[in-house]
């Protein structure tokens, strides 16, 4: 496959895409109401105003301890190479560095903005000789950290300073910490940075044992009363050729490139945001979303790397990798119906890319049919060898299909046939194929499933996290086979697999962990249950699945302990799956009464975790729009307290842009927007909806359910008995700028 394939494929969808619907949004005035607020200086990254192009990232905040405000450099290209070590230690993420800017006076305190419109942090310090007055941004378009300073007062002398991190794992800088000789043991460290200075540029060095390494290159560009700290940051593996890079990057920029490196980056944000729209009675939520949505495309962005636990702004982490039995799908869901397919390029590109690693991932016995994915790689894939099953190991297999499920989901949301046929199906092939090695029939003629892992909770023979995507997978290889007319000679097997496998194990309290493996302590995983969500093989649609739903997830809740954030962002998504949506808000509002969320919507677990905040605005678009099994499901889980909401262009499986606005807790307006030719099936609750605007033919299909015969390119809109059509605008409700770090009062 052509490697840049993909990536070309979802650039134009970024680029090309019109906008479908008009809507009243005054952008730049909508969004300042969603800035995160600092009326006190943050001390932490965790409190700290972020921001990122997709690689280079940066947060801005009072170094602890310390008189004087650090600017952080991260990049999330930035990995060790370690060949003989593919695991934890091996290829992890590597922290670079910081700057401080050590001011002429004692800092006395500070207000900071996160300018969501123009993604720049705003900084006004005072101290006792002065003001300072920064702006911060990452650009887009260019591979820069952009500070500009301004002073009054005796400020005028302050300085930057860059101290570099220790390039070890960051493992094993906690192993030193915490005094854990077993973990530090066999670890060699890293060569010592370099720092130097050439023709008014600084570099700093960063050497990597097995080839290969980072520099961080900087230089200060003054004009007038501004004073700009310009930074690059480059890794090259195997080349030494960083430092030359890096330098090229910076040093022939003047003043009036940076007007220009500005002006792109500004222009890259106000053509992302438009892309979609959600405005909430629920001030919150509405305010927690929009920062999502900028977390997003600041962590992951075509030609950056993917969104592992920590997005381009790797600190102090037991998780310095990337992990794929829960974290890495959930970042990435809200990707698809908030219209921004283009964030999901690195995820399609990984396995594009690197087949061959996941191929090698399984024992040597198995490479000729099978792949898998070890639950922690680099963004390359490669890792040590998937266990199978009886190994006497954890033997957790199910982190490949999971990954397949994000990919099938980037195909259904825009309908590229080369992204199934490339990606998809070569790719679910071999990772069902590994499933297909360890079933075995009983004398009734029943396949079971081998000892498997069920995700951060034990093994069990018939493990429901595995049945269900084993299941999965043989329905999706028969319906893309079907879809690339390939006669694969598996065929008649993943029939056969789909007819005899047995069915989940469950007892009294609901889906159990496995065969003989109840849910008997606390686990935050929901692994047990992705049955119901995300792959709805039980939905509501089928008699008793929703007594079954409910029933595994209270008694999930039920044991205290180890009930974390994204339990209640899981639990939220699948109640909205059931059309519960008071229930779905309820447990999702959970999420912001506990100490992990953090004030400026970071989440940690002993260390940094992205993904939860993000699979909250995740329950909020399965509140608004749902799309599976073949059907349009508008406002399909609205809380009963939801009387007036506004939505726009937000995309579907079928690759349709869907439109509403709800007002008095009644839909009053739905426009669809076909891009890929597929079969339109709509289910609403809209009171006897006309065709307002459109050729389309409405045709009831069953209460609530209608089929509309739209046609690529076409759109229509509905409205109650033919009403007038409203428009899409910010709706009614009260408070703003929830989020950054607020003084007691």
């Amino acid at each position: 496959m052509n490697k840049s394939l993909i990536t070309i494929i979802s650039a134009f969808l970024f680029f090309a895409c019109p906008t479908f619907a008009h809507a009243q949004v005054d952008w730049k005035s909508f969004l300042s109401k969603q800035d995160l607020v600092w009326d006190r200086l943050p001390q932490a990254w965790h409190e700290a105003p972020f921001m990122g192009n997709g690689s280079l990232g940066t947060y801005l905040c009072q170094e602890p301890g310390a008189n004087a405000i650090r600017l952080d450099v991260g990049n999330n290209l930035v990995h060790d190479h370690r060949a003989d070590d593919p695991a934890i230690n091996g290829r992890c993420r590597l922290l670079i560095g910081y700057f401080l800017l050590h001011p002429v006076g004692k800092i006395v305190n500070g207000k900071m903005r996160l300018d969501l419109w123009n993604a720049e942090a705003k900084a006004h310090i005072l101290t006792s000789e002065g003001e300072i007055r920064m702006r911060v941004y990452v650009a887009s378009g260019n591979p820069y950290i952009v500070a500009e300073v301004e002073t009054a007062g005796g400020e005028n002398g302050f300085r930057w300073q860059f101290y570099p991190e220790c390039t070890d794992s960051p493992r094993q800088i906690r192993a030193r910490k915490t005094h854990n000789a077993h973990l530090e043991k066999d670890y060699v460290s890293n060569p010592p940075s370099e720092v130097s200075e050439h023709d008014g540029v600084s570099i700093c060095w960063q050497p990597l044992l097995d080839g290969g390494g980072t520099a961080t290159a900087w230089k200060i560009i003054k004009e007038g009363k501004t004073t700009t700290l310009v930074i690059n940051n480059t890794h090259t593996y195997p080349e030494t050729d960083a430092p030359a890079m890096a330098e090229v990057a910076v040093k022939r920029l003047q003043a009036d490139d940076m007007n220009a490196i500005q002006s792109i980056h500004r222009d890259w944000w106000h053509r992302f945001y438009p892309q979609s729209f959600i405005s909430l009675p629920d001030k919150r939520l509405e305010n927690f979303y929009w920062i999502q949505m900028y977390k997003m495309a600041s962590a992951t962005r075509i030609g950056g790397g993917l969104m592992d636990n920590c997005g381009p702004w790797l600190v102090d982490t037991p998780w310095p990798n990337t992990w794929w039995n829960l974290n890495v799908q959930l970042a990435y869901w809200p990707v698809y119906p908030s219209n921004r397919l283009e964030l999901g390029v690195p995820l399609v590109d990984a396995v594009a890319k690197h087949l061959d690693n996941l191929i090698n991932n399984v024992p040597e016995a198995y490479r000729h049919n099978s792949a898998a994915l070890p639950v922690s790689t680099a963004f390359d894939l490669a890792g040590p060898c998937v266990n199978p099953p009886y190994s006497g190991k954890h033997a957790q297999i199910g982190c490949l299909p999971w990954l397949c499920h994000n990919l099938w989901l980037h195909y259904r949301f825009s309908m590229d046939e080369r992204v199934l046929r490339h990606v998809v199906y070569p790719t679910l092939r071999r990772a069902v194929n590994f499933y297909i090695h360890f079933l075995k029939e009983d004398e009734k003629g029943v396949l079971h499933l081998n000892e498997t892992f069920s995700p951060e909770y034990g093994n069990a023979e018939d493990c429901n996290f595995d049945l269900a995507l084993l299941r999965w997978g043989c329905q999706t290889l028969l319906r893309s086979a079907q879809i690339l007319s390939i006669d694969d000679e598996l065929i008649p097997q993943w029939n056969n697999i789909l007819q005899k496998l047995t069915d989940y194990p469950q007892d009294g309290t609901g889906m159990m962990i496995g065969k003989d493996t109840p849910y008997a302590r606390s686990h935050r995983h929901y692994s047990h249950l992705l049955m119901f969500y995300p792959l709805y093989l039980l939905n509501t649609e089928q008699p008793g699945s929703k007594e079954l739903m409910e029933q595994s997830v209270e008694h999930w809740h039920s044991i205290p302990g180890n009930i974390f954030a994204y339990s209640y962002t899981g639990a939220s998504s699948i109640y909205a799956a059931f059309g519960e949506g008071d229930k779905a808000l309820e447990k999702l509002n959970h999420i912001f009464t506990m100490h992990s969320l953090m004030p400026n919507t970071l989440y940690k677990e002993s260390g940094p975790v992205i993904e939860t905040p993000l699979s909250a605005a995740q329950c909020i678009h399965d509140m608004l729009l749902q799309s599976w099994g073949g059907k349009l499901r508008v406002f399909p889980a609205v809380p009963s307290s939801w009387k007036e909401i506004s939505f726009k262009d937000l995309r579907t499986e079928g690759a349709f842009l869907v439109s509403a606005t709800r007002q008095g807790g009644k839909t009053t307006s739905i426009r669809i927007e076909s891009l890929a030719d597929e079969p339109c099936l709509l289910r609403t609750d809209m009171e006897n909806p006309v065709v307002k605007l459109g050729n389309a033919t409405l045709t009831t299909v069953s209460p609530c359910e209608y089929r509309l015969n739209l046609r690529k390119g076409e759109s229509v809109v509905l409205t109650p008995d033919g009403a007038s059509i409203p428009c899409l605008r910010e709706v009614n409700g009260e408070g703003q700028n929830y989020f950054g770090v607020k003084s007691n009062p």
